[in-house]
């Protein structure tokens, strides 16, 4: 297999611990010798231990000469939760590192990289990049924006519908659809409404998933009111500056809350989950976000992918951030 296969297959374990590792990133990682996967491993829920010592004690004896293929480029600072990766590889005669991107905190810098090759072991960079930055987004917000990665989900009609005159909204979508929003919320550290989400709803915002009950994320939520126990309180958009251990945000507030995320430029990637329906005079998606000029409107947001959830059609959007998915 290519580096770039195998890339590929540390970048599915990384995904393992999305949404469980905050604040360090869900580093993937394989250890290949012969063509053969000796080692597998994925940061553990906490952040510790990492993938790269997971996977080196899976290996054994077997990683003396082998491929590492890590996410991301193995840690250099000890810490008191753990060993540095770069010397762990070094203690198990690893023979070639393979990283698909540099680690952009200031700890790392490439710190990692030029211990591991002062030891002798060659090192490469740069196969899976993109499908790496994808999976860790969240992390990558956090060190280079100071935020999380933010995904706004919307369930809407055709027509742009997100609920009826009165506010009824159960169900707009499918079962499938809403399944795929439970898939989301696993993946994410934490979940925001709106107070107006909250007072109408008391939505529990878990996740109900069979195996992944487990995985729901802390709540949050959008108001200037007061706090209400078992959520953290944002009084603006903004608050989320502040938030130093979430790496991926979910909003799942109503128009309002979207709206004001939006306006802010705070949303990193969109989930519209359309369902073949129209409802006509109801409440809109979204309200006010800003916008004055229609030519400002465009080249703001790329379709990332779009599928059918039974009857219902997923359109995943993302904004062009630099600053997140590529090296600087």
């Amino acid at each position: 297999m290519s580096d770039e296969r195998w890339m590929g297959a540390a970048v599915a374990l990384g995904e393992r611990g999305r949404g469980n590792s905050a604040p360090n990133p869900n580093v993937g990682c394989v250890i290949v010798k012969d063509d053969i996967v000796v080692g597998r491993g994925w940061t553990q829920p906490g952040g510790r231990p990492h993938a790269e010592a997971m996977a080196l004690a899976e290996a054994g004896e077997a990683a003396l000469g082998a491929t590492l293929y890590a996410t991301l480029e193995p840690c250099r600072h000890q810490s008191g939760r753990g060993p540095a990766c770069a010397d762990l590889v070094i203690e198990a005669g690893v023979a070639r590192v393979v990283a698909a991107l540099e680690d952009p905190d200031n700890r790392m810098a490439g710190g990692g990289f030029e211990r591991v090759r002062a030891a002798g072991i060659e090192v490469e960079t740069g196969p899976g990049a993109e499908a790496a930055a994808r999976s860790m987004a969240g992390f990558l917000a956090r060190v280079r924006l100071g935020r999380p990665f933010i995904t706004l989900k919307l369930a809407m009609s055709l027509d742009g519908k997100i609920a009826l005159p009165s506010g009824e909204s159960r169900w707009i979508t499918g079962e499938d659809a809403r399944a795929h929003v439970h898939l989301e919320r696993a993946r994410c550290d934490m979940i925001l409404v709106g107070r107006g989400t909250y007072e109408r709803d008391r939505p529990k915002l878990d996740v109900r998933l069979p195996g992944l009950e487990g995985r729901s994320p802390r709540r949050a939520l959008l108001t200037r009111g007061e706090a209400v126990e078992g959520w953290a309180r944002l009084g603006v958009p903004e608050a989320v500056f502040g938030l130093g251990d979430v790496n991926d945000l979910l909003i799942e507030g109503g128009s309002a809350t979207a709206s004001a995320f939006l306006a802010a430029d705070l949303v990193d990637r969109m989930l519209i989950y359309r369902a073949p329906i129209l409802i006509g005079d109801g409440k809109s998606s979204v309200g006010y976000i800003g916008l004055t000029d229609l030519a400002d409107a465009h080249r703001r947001w790329a379709l990332a992918d779009s599928r059918m959830l039974g009857i219902d059609r997923l359109e995943v959007y993302e904004r062009d951030r630099e600053q997140i998915t590529r090296s600087p």
